[in-house]
């Protein structure tokens, strides 16, 4: 989809603050609202507007421990892949995971309540993990930078 300037606002404005209402949002980009209504739901459809979410803080639900997982396969071929992808999915602590390029095959993001928590999922989901090479754990120490919004230009 080609995002005009209109959509890019519209994406601007919603990234900042999902909650408001498309009548606010309208006069924000300067539309009626029913044109900024189509717009929006014609971005929906596209995909450009994956979902709507509310942001929660970590520390203030029990979970202030972030760490990374650095995690290599034995194998790469499709079904070693696959199969540790669905674990993986499966395990409720895991907050994101990519596939990489470079020395690991997968970069796993955890959210954890403290290194005993961590104990608990390390051998409770990571330790049984199907394909598993090699884990490296790193523990966050705080947060540096926070970012939930992508910058359009």
């Amino acid at each position: 989809m080609n995002l005009d300037a209109t959509d890019r606002a519209i994406l601007n404005v919603l990234q900042a603050n999902g909650r408001i209402t498309n009548v606010e949002l309208a006069d924000k980009v300067s539309l009626s609202p029913s044109a900024c209504l189509r717009r929006v739901r014609a971005l929906e459809r596209a995909g450009v507007i994956d979902r709507y979410v509310a942001l929660v803080s970590p520390a203030a639900v029990g979970l202030p421990t972030t760490v990374f997982v650095e995690i290599t396969l034995s194998s790469q071929d499709d079904d070693h892949l696959d199969a540790f992808e669905e674990a993986i999915a499966a395990c409720p602590e895991v907050m994101r995971c990519h596939l990489m390029a470079g020395e690991s095959d997968y970069l796993v993001e955890l959210a954890c309540a403290d290194v005993s928590d961590y104990e608990r999922i390390h051998r409770t989901y990571l330790s049984g993990l199907p394909g598993v090479a090699r884990l490296r754990s790193s523990f966050a120490l705080r947060k540096v930078c926070d970012r939930t919004d992508y910058q359009l230009p």
